[in-house]
């Protein structure tokens, strides 16, 4: 998100939208020195953008200006391995005399990193504007410490890689095929969805043809299976563009799509030779439906994350969404089921007709095989795209737009905030199992929530710059987030249950999925252990039902404060989580009794405590600061205050009650 921050949030089905504020907040200060945040920078370089997890080996491979890098997935400030990888002298000259910056813009900066095979990593960088691409040999033992590129043999990256640092790219590698959202040409206006590599042709949409493409920005691609045959297996591309469909006089509009093309499509025979015969687009709709009828958009797709199920073929997609206006900003988290994307894929095509040319629904015949399929034995006869009838072809290429479009799962987004200047831009999800059911805990750059019922648990800040998260991968096995910003790698533990405290209430009020109380203190809560004293309910979170009792008052942290008669003094109170309500008692002896204390012209209540202006000294005694939270009610400070004269000398005692 905008502003190096990260949140967590956490939830296993869509609840109610809206997130309101986070209940902690950490600072990156707090994160270094009590919850486990490591850094990695590293001199002379930036841009940290390309991340790739391999937990076989336990390393964390990194992309960056002029680098790759390998570090520990256990701690990422350790035994770190670099590979310089600049680009050559001849074409940051080159790309300084086209008018491009010699230090920002004329160097490599890795934008794609897959794994190849069992001993090889394939990445792709912008080498000043000469897209380049290499193997990096890692070895096939996580003992072989191997970490090496062979710059003699590095290929040319067009098509995988983009020219300008500042583009985008989206890419997945399959098998020894690449498939690649990118521009292919020196000033970024030839975008294409293209296949490299591997035993099939190179295919790639039609050219210059708005109606597939219209100024793309790819934001992810991945490959999902249709079936358990392999011939039925498709590629998802999503993506930002300017809608074809807008209406003519209602300016341009920016929306969000999903494309679809089948793995073995090799393209047409006469027609469409080389070009995609099986791609698809539908729009991606994360919206707000209004009471008037009018919706209210996030139209600007930013980041997807497929969260893998127990059946291969139906993964969730997460998918991260901003509004486009400068007037209403906000920011949305909608869910997509592949029932409901291949449902809009086998739905109506759009079709323009009429006196206005208004998009319509194809109400005419349309051919077999049905354009989008793929060719195999599952749902035809077809054994290759070269095979499929002209009249097939055609309609493919006048007719990539679907009518119908994607809606997410609960036909609204399952957490969106607005009014607030920064917005979610990446995003990652933990299915964790708890005592009361599984959740999905969602990590989003500035903010972190669960599911069920969308509650924001925590708002921390990352880097301390404020750079924002460009990157972000998380690992399961080893319970880490990791980010990637223009200045840092970080790297921050999923839990952090010590952070909630040393009350069972606190543990409880925190529904983090991730803690129980154990008796004796917030820790992780592991499914498996067997202790009873463990106690979790991520569903209520009800201390009254889970605690035994509230803690004894003398645990309750006093502190003494002495106020001058006439002057100000102020009374700080800060629970430790930023959703309780606090009340103030005040109680003037010991047998006196407890009033609430009531704001006027002279007693101000702030978000941080009390301020007594002009204090009197009858003001002296004993302010108990109390924070209540999901109906739940403990004492989070005792303040003895004491009231010295105005003219008093240094030696007179105060006024106050004997407390």
């Amino acid at each position: 998100m905008d502003g190096g921050m990260v949140g967590r949030c956490g939830g296993g089905r869509a609840g109610r939208a809206g997130l309101g504020h986070p209940r902690m907040g950490s600072g990156h200060s707090e994160l270094r020195a009590r919850h486990g945040l490591r850094l990695f920078q590293l001199e002379r370089s930036c841009c940290y953008e390309a991340l790739l997890l391999d937990e076989e080996r336990g390393r964390l491979f990194v992309g960056a200006k002029n680098h790759l890098l390998s570090l520990s997935l256990d701690n990422i400030s350790q035994r770190d391995r670099k590979i310089y990888w600049p680009a050559p002298v001849e074409w940051r000259e080159e790309c300084n005399w086209a008018g491009k910056d010699i230090t920002a813009e004329c160097m490599n900066f890795v934008k794609i990193l897959h794994a190849y095979n069992r001993t090889h990593l394939y990445a792709c960088g912008t080498g000043a504007f000469h897209p380049t691409c290499a193997f990096v040999e890692v070895g096939q033992h996580t003992e072989d410490h191997v970490f090496k590129l062979d710059v003699r043999c590095a290929e040319d990256g067009k098509g995988k890689s983009p020219y300008d640092p500042q583009h985008a790219a989206a890419s997945v590698l399959v098998g020894e095929e690449l498939y690649s959202g990118v521009a292919t040409d020196l000033m970024g206006r030839d975008f294409t969805i293209f296949r490299s590599m591997g035993p099939r042709p190179s295919v790639r949409t039609e050219q210059h043809d708005s109606r597939w493409l219209n100024e793309p920005k790819f934001v992810d691609v991945f490959w999902v299976p249709e079936s358990e045959n392999p011939d039925d297996d498709k590629i998802y591309f999503f993506f930002r563009e300017m809608a074809v469909e807008r209406q003519q006089g209602l300016g341009r509009a920016g929306i969000s799509r999903i494309g679809q093309i089948c793995r073995n499509d090799v393209g047409g025979q006469r027609s469409l030779v080389n070009k995609w015969t099986t791609f698809l687009k539908a729009r991606l709709v994360c919206a707000v439906p209004g009471t008037d009828g009018a919706d209210t958009h996030f139209d600007e797709l930013r980041d997807v994350f497929l969260l893998q199920t127990r059946d291969k073929r139906n993964p969730l997609v997460y998918a991260v969404f901003s509004t486009s206006s400068s007037i209403f900003q906000g920011s949305a988290v909608c869910v997509y089921t592949m029932a409901d994307i291949r449902r809009a894929f086998l739905g109506p095509f759009a079709h323009k007709e009429g006196p206005n040319y208004q998009w319509v629904p194809y109400q005419a015949r349309v051919p077999y095989p049905r354009p989008g399929m793929c060719p195999s034995r599952t749902f035809g006869t077809f054994s290759s795209t070269k095979d499929f009838p002209d009249e097939v072809i055609q309609f493919a290429r006048h007719h990539p737009l679907m009518y119908n479009p994607v809606l997410p799962h609960g036909q609204r987004p399952l957490f969106l905030q607005v009014g607030v200047p920064h917005t979610f831009t990446r995003i990652a999800v933990d299915r964790v199992a708890a005592a009361d059911g599984h959740y999905d805990v969602v990590s989003a750059p500035q903010q972190s929530w669960h599911g069920m019922e969308p509650l924001l648990l925590e708002d921390l800040q990352v880097f301390q710059d404020a750079s924002p998260i460009t990157s972000l991968q998380l690992s399961s096995k080893r319970q880490q987030l990791y980010a990637g910003s223009a200045t840092a790698v970080a790297q921050l533990p999923l839990h952090r249950c010590g952070a909630y405290g040393k009350a069972c209430a606190e543990c409880c009020l925190a529904r983090d999925p991730y803690c129980a109380w154990d008796g004796t203190a917030c820790t992780r809560f592991v499914p498996s252990t067997r202790r009873r004293s463990r106690r979790q309910d991520v569903r209520n979170g009800d201390p009254n039902l889970l605690c035994s009792e509230d803690p004894p008052q003398g645990r309750v942290p006093q502190r003494q404060l002495y106020g001058v008669e006439g002057s100000s003094a102020f009374l700080e109170c800060v629970p430790r989580s930023l959703r309780a309500r606090v009340a103030w008692t005040y109680q003037r002896g010991p047998d006196s009794p407890q009033r609430e204390v009531q704001p006027d012209e002279r007693v101000v209540r702030t978000e941080r405590g009390l301020l007594l202006r002009s204090v009197q000294r009858h003001d002296a005694g004993l302010y108990v600061c109390r924070a209540t939270e999901q109906g739940f009610t403990q004492p989070v400070l005792r303040l003895a205050l004491g009231v010295l004269g105005a003219a008093a000398p240094g030696g007179r005692a105060p006024c106050a009650s004997a407390w």
